[in-house]
């Protein structure tokens, strides 16, 4: 189970994928971790998933990430007639009676919070953007808009309000039962939606309290003002194009992927970004080619990880998806241009011990031709910051940990192992050289790069490096 890529694919799982035969077959064709969307099906649909990936793992020996991925706030119009059809020039009215079904002059708008926010001239975008509509009053209970871009109105559309600044709460009721259920499963990650401000993880990392890591997704133009602190508090980050590209212009999405996933490669978090990446694969076997350069392009910018959503979740091909993912990034990342680019990024080291450590291995290894890395780590975070390197010299990060092992299946580059505890550097020494050998990456009398931090067991302790011979006899140290 070494990946010959180094960017990794996060898959969703659903009802195109709810058997541990396609699981196991998604593992096997490219999927190194799966998203579970709190948006769709019940806690026990999501909980049968859950066990089915154990078990694949179980079989495989080869840790798999979870992450559940909540639902957030959705805005969202009520009840509709049938028909209606907004025409550009109208005057169009939200409130808040659900009462009666709207119609082509009012629609109900069961979200008091977003009339207090809404300023003459801020956009309101529903179903997507399709149909776009300014406003020109806004009252406690109302706001009047006029139609800029009509169509058609069904009930449930989603709104989008780019321009202001909602007091909306990151965590729904639903939210908070979906994140007490994901804790108790055990996932390895939290997707938090609808993220404005630091304040909106702050809020959710005190109550997950280490139990999983939390990835913010960027989908809303308030939070790319708070970016950096976003980053500061977040374990990673997704970029979540479906909603970003509804509320920005589309012209400034791509850019926008760009900056964030240059600005995780600095921090040395994890960036995965999502959706769109092969939608006509949902119900082709074969993607467009614009979809294929989309993914190119992500892989390019050095993201840490590719999402799949519609496309294995419901489509038709969700293998044939993952299959096409996987050797769009392979090929991609043994082309001349990418090669380049992560020498270009690389970022200096911090001033710390473990990044003066981890910096050096990479170095040493690529000076002396070495066969792999080897990082022992128990928390993770050595691993991730060795992934931050973005060296060509395979990766195997060590752990006795079985969580961190999963948490780290999302990062770049990193052939992740779950090994017995160490007590001492040798053993550590013996272990690397033997899994290395294990997994075909070298073989008797080539060297590799060992890093740990000793005393054993402490985060934050990497500081010592050593270049170790496969097959040669490890004395005591």
């Amino acid at each position: 189970m070494r990946r010959e890529r180094r960017t990794r694919i996060l898959a969703t799982l659903g009802p195109s994928s709810d058997t541990k035969d396609i699981i196991r077959e998604l593992v096997m064709s490219g999927a190194d971790a799966f998203r579970l969307n709190a948006s769709h099906g019940t806690h026990e649909d999501m909980r049968a998933r859950y066990h089915m990936i154990r078990e694949v793992e179980e079989e495989l020996k080869h840790p798999i990430g979870v992450l559940l991925d909540l639902q957030g706030p959705k805005l969202r119009i009520g009840q509709m007639y049938d028909d209606v059809v907004l025409k550009q020039g109208d005057i169009f009215t939200l409130d808040l009676d659900e009462n009666k079904p709207g119609d082509a002059a009012r629609a109900p708008m069961p979200h008091p919070e977003i009339f207090t926010a809404l300023v003459p001239g801020a956009r309101v975008l529903i179903n997507d953007g399709k149909i776009r509509l300014e406003v020109i009053n806004s009252y406690s209970n109302k706001a009047e808009m006029r139609v800029m871009v009509g169509g058609p109105l069904t009930s449930r559309k989603g709104v989008n309000v780019p321009d202001v600044d909602l007091s909306l709460s990151a965590m729904t009721d639903k939210d908070r039962k979906d994140l007490d259920f994901a804790l108790e499963l055990g996932v390895d990650w939290i997707a938090l939606s609808f993220v404005q401000r630091p304040e909106d993880v702050l809020s959710v990392k005190n109550i997950v309290d280490g139990r999983a890591l939390i990835m913010a997704k960027i989908e809303k133009p308030n939070a790319l003002k708070h970016i950096r602190e976003i980053f500061d508090v977040s374990d990673g980050i997704m970029v979540a194009r479906g909603d970003l590209g509804v509320e920005l212009p589309l012209e400034e999405v791509p850019s926008v992927q760009r900056e964030i996933v240059y600005h995780g490669r600095h921090t040395g978090k994890p960036v995965v970004v999502a959706t769109q990446m092969l939608e006509s694969m949902i119900g082709n076997p074969m993607p467009t080619r614009a979809e294929v350069s989309d993914v190119a392009t992500a892989v390019y910018e050095g993201t840490d990880a590719i999402m799949l959503s519609a496309e294995s979740a419901a489509g038709k091909y969700p293998i044939e998806a993952v299959r096409v993912m996987s050797r769009v990034a392979k090929k991609t990342e043994n082309t001349a241009v990418y090669l380049s680019d992560l020498d270009a990024m690389r970022c200096p080291p911090e001033h710390t011990s473990s990044d003066a450590i981890t910096a050096a291995a990479r170095q040493v290894a690529e000076t002396i031709g070495a066969s792999a890395i080897v990082t022992y780590t128990t928390s993770g975070s050595t691993a991730m910051r060795l992934s931050r390197e973005r060296t060509l010299v395979p990766v195997i990060a060590m752990t006795p940990v079985l969580a961190v092992a999963r948490r780290m299946a999302l990062v770049w580059g990193l052939n992740v192992k779950v090994t017995p505890i160490v007590t001492k550097f040798t053993e550590t020494v013996k272990a690397s050289t033997e899994q290395v050998k294990a997994i075909g990456l070298g073989g008797d009398g080539e060297r590799i790069v060992i890093t740990a931090g000793v005393p054993f067991g402490r985060k934050g302790t990497t500081n010592t490096l050593r270049i170790a011979v496969i097959g040669e006899d490890i004395t005591d140290a």
